[in-house]
C-alpha cells in the first residue's frame, strides 16, 4: 500500500511553527518555500541546480501545462516528475489565479470557467472536475481545489459570492479526487480580507476535510498591511494539524510576517523572475545589480551566502554579464536568489525550534537596514 500524505508538527514559538510533511516522494521540512516552475521549469535553472538550493518541493502550473504541451501529453511521457526530471515532490495550482489574471474572454458560471487562450485564442473549458483530472494526469503529489479569486480591492458582495461559488466547486473537487493514497488535496479559503467571510469559508472547508489548507485571495493588489492583517487570523481558523499554504507570496519580509502568524508554505515567481532582471534579494537587501556603482566591485553580492554566484564571481562580472546581456547573468542571479530564500526558511525552522523567532526576526530587519554592501 502506497504510503499516504501526513504532516507532524515538531515546535511552535508563539504562532509560528515548524514541521515535517511527508509524501512517498520525499520529506518537505516546513516553514517552506516552493519555487515555481510555471511550464515543468524553473526558469534558468536546472533541475538538479534548484534541488541543490535546498528547495524539497516545486510548483507547477495546471494552467500553462494544460495550454502547453497538454496535460494528456505530460502522461503519455511518464507524468510530470519524467517529464521535467525533479524526483521530490510537486504541487500543482488548480488554474483559477491564472483564468483570472491571464486568460481572455472569461465566462463565469455555477459550472466552471469558458475563457480563451492567452497564448493562441482557442476556448477551453476548466471545471472544478477537468482541474482535478488535469492534476491527475501529471501527477502532482499535491493538489489544489479548484477557486475563484477576485482581483482586490471588491466590494465585500462580490467577494462574498466569490467565496461561496469556490466553497462549492471545494466540494466538488474533493469528490473528483477521490481516493487517492499517497497524494494530497488542499482546500483554499477565500473571503478578501473580511475576517467573517474567511470564517465562513474555513468551517465549509473544514467541514468537506481536506489533507491541507491554503490562504488564497491575498497578494492580489490588498498590500502587505491588509495581507498580514489577514494573517493575523486567518491561519488560525485552519485545522492546527494540517499544513497551511499562503499561496503567491511573496518577498523576503512578507515571507518572515507570514511564518511569524502561523503560515507553513509559500510559493513566489519573486526569486527567479528578479534573477532574470538583475535584481538580487540579499540579506541586507535588494541589489540592482544594473547599477553603474556595481561595475568595478570586486566583492560578491552577499560575503556570507555560500551559492555558486557569491563563492566564484563578483558584483562586477555579474553587472557585465547582465548589461551585455548574457544568459549566465540569469542563471547566476536566479541560482542566487533561490539559494537566499532556502536560506532564509533554513534559518527560520531553526530559529522555530531553539525558541528564538523574535530574535532571528530583529536580525532580520536590522541587517537588511545596514544597507546592501558590507564594508570592506
Amino acid at each position: 500500500m502506497a504510503q499516504r500524505f501526513s504532516f507532524a508538527l515538531h515546535a511552535k514559538d508563539g504562532a509560528a511553527r515548524t514541521g515535517v510533511i511527508s509524501t512517498p516522494r520525499g520529506e518537505i521540512r516546513t516553514p517552506a518555500f516552493m519555487p515555481v516552475g510555471t511550464a515543468a521549469t524553473v526558469k534558468a535553472m536546472l533541475p538538479e541546480s534548484v534541488a541543490a538550493t535546498g528547495a524539497d518541493i516545486l510548483l507547477g502550473n495546471t494552467y500553462h501545462l494544460m495550454l502547453r504541451p497538454g496535460a494528456e501529453r505530460i502522461a503519455r511521457l511518464g507524468g510530470l516528475h519524467a517529464f521535467m526530471n525533479w524526483d521530490k515532490p510537486i504541487l500543482t495550482d488548480s488554474g483559477g489565479f491564472q483564468v483570472m489574471s491571464l486568460a481572455e474572454l472569461r465566462k463565469l458560471t455555477e459550472e466552471g470557467v469558458t475563457f480563451r487562450s492567452h497564448i493562441d485564442g482557442s476556448r477551453h473549458v476548466l471545471t472544478p472536475e477537468r482541474s482535478m483530472e488535469i492534476q491527475k494526469l501529471l501527477g502532482s503529489d499535491i493538489v489544489m481545489a479548484f477557486d475563484e479569486c477576485p482581483a482586490l480591492p471588491a466590494e465585500e458582495p462580490e467577494v462574498a459570492a466569490s467565496m461561496r461559488l469556490s466553497m462549492r466547486w471545494a466540494e466538488r473537487s474533493k469528490e473528483a479526487f477521490g481516493d487517492r493514497p499517497g497524494h494530497a488535496l488542499f482546500g483554499i479559503q477565500q473571503g478578501g480580507v473580511t475576517e467573517a467571510l474567511r470564517a465562513e469559508s474555513a468551517a465549509a472547508l473544514r467541514a468537506i476535510g481536506f489533507d491541507g489548507y491554503a490562504i488564497g485571495g491575498l497578494a492580489v493588489g490588498e498590500g502587505q498591511a491588509a495581507m498580514f492583517g489577514v494573517l493575523d487570523y486567518a491561519p488560525a481558523m485552519l485545522p492546527e494539524d494540517a499544513p497551511r499554504y499562503l499561496m503567491g507570496v511573496g518577498k523576503p519580509d512578507d515571507i518572515l510576517g507570514a511564518v511569524k502568524r502561523g503560515v507553513d508554505m509559500m510559493d513566489c515567481v519573486l526569486p527567479s523572475r528578479s534573477g532574470r532582471t538583475g535584481q538580487a534579494w540579499t540579506r541586507r537587501g535588494q541589489v540592482n545589480i544594473k547599477n553603474a556603482r556595481h561595475a568595478d566591485d570586486p566583492r560578491p553580492l552577499d560575503a556570507a551566502c555560500t551559492c555558486p554566484a557569491c563563492q566564484n564571481y563578483s558584483r562586477a562580472y555579474l553587472h557585465h554579464v547582465f548589461r551585455s546581456g548574457e544568459i549566465i547573468a540569469s542563471m547566476l542571479l536566479t541560482w542566487h536568489n533561490l539559494h537566499y530564500y532556502q536560506e532564509l526558511m533554513e534559518g527560520m525552522r531553526g530559529a522555530i525550534a531553539a525558541g528564538r523567532f523574535a530574535a532571528f526576526e530583529a536580525d532580520f530587519h536590522a541587517t537588511r537596514a545596514a544597507g546592501d554592501i558590507e564594508p570592506l
